[in-house]
């Protein structure tokens, strides 16, 4: 990463820090469009002013060994994290858009417990505000590409709701959960077709397709 894009990507946190903010936190989800697993989202507590992790951007445009370096770096240099997933018998139940507020809500509070309860003064969010949190919010668009605390939120994300649906790979080896990560490809959508939704398909996404 150059220099000139580690700036680009840290201008919304140090506005925060030059306006008096001295506390923030960053948060994103993964998984909202898979035929199955859970949806996950993951909470990064920040300092305004850093230390930030140079490389950390949008999770979907690093590659699987670069988000895992990157990940134990995160953790190591924020005060706090949380990563929460709703399953895919929630999702159906409340559909996807509210399940995925509920994991944001519960990361959120999971950062918060493991920071002493140091609660935020703002929350940086990709693309929506988050129902039922009384911290203020700002909502960036692309925010994962454009604040270095939601991609870094996204990229715990992403590396944790990947390392779950390797587990259910070896649980269900017939439907390659391990390459797609449960999103609708080819491969996945002729495995459900030969053996049916397992446990984890969610099956209000499965409508018209089985």
């Amino acid at each position: 990463m150059t220099d000139e894009r580690f700036l680009e990507l840290c201008k919304y946190e140090k506005e925060l820090a030059a306006s008096g903010i001295r506390l923030l936190a960053g948060i994103d989800e993964a998984g909202r469009g898979p035929l199955a697993g859970p949806v996950a989202a993951a909470c990064v507590i920040l300092s305004a002013d850093g230390p930030f992790v140079k490389g950390a951007d949008d999770s979907k445009k690093l590659s699987e060994k670069r988000r895992e370096a990157l990940y134990d770096e995160i953790k190591d240099r924020c005060i706090s994290y949380g990563v929460c997933m709703i399953g895919n018998n929630r999702i159906d139940e409340i559909n996807i858009l509210q399940a995925t507020y509920e994991a944001m809500r519960g990361a959120l509070q999971i950062a918060i417990s493991a920071a002493g309860k140091r609660i935020p003064e703002v929350i940086l969010v990709d693309h929506v505000r988050i129902p039922a949190v009384e911290i203020p919010q700002l909502s960036i668009t692309h925010g994962d590409a454009q604040s270095i605390s939601i991609a870094s939120a996204s990229i715990l994300a992403k590396v944790e709701r990947d390392r779950l649906m390797k587990q259910y790979d070896e649980r269900y080896p017939q439907y390659g959960f391990a390459k797609h990560k449960g999103y609708g490809t080819k491969m996945h959508c002729e495995a459900i077709a030969e053996y049916g939704p397992c446990e984890i398909h969610r099956r209000t996404f499965l409508k018209g397709r089985i």
